[in-house]
């Protein structure tokens, strides 16, 4: 269940997501969506996961880049074709995809991890301590 809104059907507006979308652009573009991600946020993480069904690891690839931006992108490639094969229907989508998501302040963003596992990959952030301001009293004299 989605707290953002969503506007172009299963596309919502997420304000931490930085794909691009062009909605009459290549075929490359339309891949974007396909790549679907879900991230939650625990006491001691952020946790992202993909369904990235039929992929290897060595397919895909995790970055987190300058300004505190984690990456998920990769290649699902297309399969070879002989003249002699005659297709019925095409629904799995290939291509190359990318995901992009701004991490908040308190990620560490050096303690990067990342797993894959039948389809899935899971990439955890462990999270900052936030301190809290410490709160001094002061004596009323009078």
């Amino acid at each position: 269940m989605s707290l953002i809104p969503h506007v172009f059907g299963d596309r919502g507006v997420d304000p931490f997501s930085l794909d691009l979308w062009a909605p009459f652009s290549s075929n490359e573009t339309t891949t974007f969506a396909n790549a679907k991600v879900d991230w939650k946020e625990t006491p001691e993480c952020h946790i992202f996961k993909a369904d990235l069904p039929g992929l290897k690891k060595e397919e895909v690839k995790v970055e987190v880049e300058e300004g505190r931006v984690l990456q998920i992108s990769g290649e699902r490639s297309v399969d070879k074709e002989d003249k002699n094969d005659k297709w019925h229907r095409v629904e799995r989508s290939r291509g190359k995809f990318m995901r992009r998501f701004r991490l908040p302040e308190n990620a560490k963003i050096d303690e990067v991890k990342a797993c894959m596992e039948n389809g899935v990959l899971t990439v955890t952030i462990p999270k900052q301590e936030v301190k809290k301001p410490e709160v001094k009293s002061i004596e009323i004299s009078g």
